[in-house]
């Protein structure tokens, strides 16, 4: 199965609103954002394969993942999160956020299966968790590996339970996977903990929340063992909820320490301390990024499509 991109300039109304003069140094004047693909239901979850030179996403309503290179879109693998025999009850079975371990394994938010699974190198998935003390998980939504330990930490909303479902473990975690398989709840304090990433050198982790009351990123300093200290606010844009498309999702940090947070209104570039530097729009809802090819490119998750940008950094883990 392929998909062509959309011909329709209309669908994609690009604009990149720079704030502070810092953000010229981080995306050129004369960048334009550019759509690679269209046709799908709800974009996610993007990680750039490289020994594929590829990237990989998510549509979360139809159960796949596709994988983007050389300018075509084929299907990856389905299904992606629901495996179960029986029809999903809700609007979201598939995987959601993806990323690779450290053996180039895919590894993926599953929301119909309520877990993280692995796809081995043989084809074979793996489920890694799906529980938390006696208890299936809600729907995993984003995912990050702590490269300097090999824990594997997660958010768990509850966006792929039938709609209007609350979590039957009655909170919406943030857990870390130990590489012992033990898992651990880290934070019960978010309402709607989504995306999630390490700043450089992990010592500080960001979840974003996509709560309409409380659209806001918290920074939690990580301790020694990998536990989390309570959270600190590094940004709230509740204000722009209903006046501009979307909400709170994944990211990816830059290696300066920037990050590039789907949000209200398009991607926010955030600078390390959490001053707002400028702002990529694609006219309507986005979901996530991932760099990719040299580490300069910003793949961009925006509903619909799949777009994506040329930088002047790179991304937190690309060498050069």
């Amino acid at each position: 199965m392929s998909h062509q991109p959309p011909h329709d300039p209309s669908v994609i109304r690009p604009e990149i609103e720079r704030i502070d003069p810092a953000f010229d140094r981080l995306i050129s004047k004369d960048a334009e954002l550019e759509t690679l693909a269209g046709g799908f239901i709800w974009t996610e979850g993007p990680v750039w394969k490289s020994d594929e030179a590829a990237l990989l996403f998510s549509d979360v309503p139809a159960n796949r993942i596709y994988r983007y290179r050389g300018g075509q879109t084929d299907l990856y693998l389905e299904p992606s999160g629901y495996t179960g025999a029986e029809p999903f009850v809700g609007k979201e079975p598939g995987s959601n956020g993806l990323t690779l371990d450290d053996e180039g394994r895919l590894v993926m938010c599953c929301h119909g299966d309520h877990g993280i699974a692995r796809l081995e190198q043989d084809g074979q998935r793996r489920m890694l968790v799906d529980s938390y003390e006696g208890m299936r998980l809600n729907s995993p939504n984003d995912l990050v590996y702590r490269r300097t330990s090999g824990d594997l930490y997660f958010t768990d909303p509850p966006y792929g339970l039938p709609e209007g479902m609350e979590s039957p473990l009655g909170f919406n975690g943030v857990y870390c996977l130990r590489t012992d398989g033990t898992l651990e709840l880290v934070s019960d304090e978010m309402t709607r903990p989504n995306g999630i990433a390490f700043f450089p050198g992990e010592r500080r982790l960001v979840v974003s929340q996509s709560d309409k009351t409380a659209a806001i990123w918290n920074l939690f300093p990580l301790r020694d063992d990998g536990t989390l200290d309570p959270p600190f606010l590094f940004f709230d844009a509740t204000h722009w909820v209903g006046n501009r498309p979307g909400s709170p999702d994944g990211m990816k940090f830059d290696r300066e320490g920037n990050l590039w947070a789907t949000a209200p209104g398009g991607v926010l570039v955030l600078a390390p301390t959490g001053e707002l530097l400028g702002r990529i729009s694609t006219g309507g809802r986005v979901a996530n990024v991932a760099w990719g090819d040299d580490g300069a490119t910003l793949y961009i998750c925006a509903h619909h499509h799949l777009c994506r940008i040329r930088t002047r950094t790179k991304g937190f883990g690309f060498d050069g």
